[in-house]
């Protein structure tokens, strides 16, 4: 497990709507909020169209925000929700985000 409940922005308000801010780390998120059984996924995994720095840097900004812990594995990293966490800080705010996935029920 990594030290993002030690980040210093960790669930700070504006840390994380900075976070949500980029269409890239939203969609990283929607895909997270939709998985109930909060399965370990690969950073590859989520199909974004961006170079493996910026990828990156968006997973790197997610975690500081305290949204997702980072699984350091050597030559991979797995990403995990924190879940119980967001829920704790900001309830409600998962299922806005899972409404907002292409699975969810809200218009784009």
């Amino acid at each position: 497990m990594n030290q993002a409940g030690q980040e210093a922005d960790a669930h700070d308000l504006g840390a994380v709507f900075r976070a949500l801010a980029d269409r890239h780390r939203r969609s990283v998120m929607t895909e997270l909020a939709a998985d109930h059984g909060d399965s370990e996924r690969g950073c590859n995994s989520f199909g974004l169209s961006v170079s493996k720095q910026t990828q990156t840097h968006h997973f790197r900004v997610l975690r500081e925000a305290g949204l997702i812990d980072e699984i350091d594995y050597g030559n991979r990293k797995g990403i995990r929700l924190r879940r119980s966490d967001i829920e704790r800080r900001f309830p409600g705010l998962l299922a806005l985000l899972e409404a907002e996935s292409p699975a969810g029920t809200a218009s784009p």
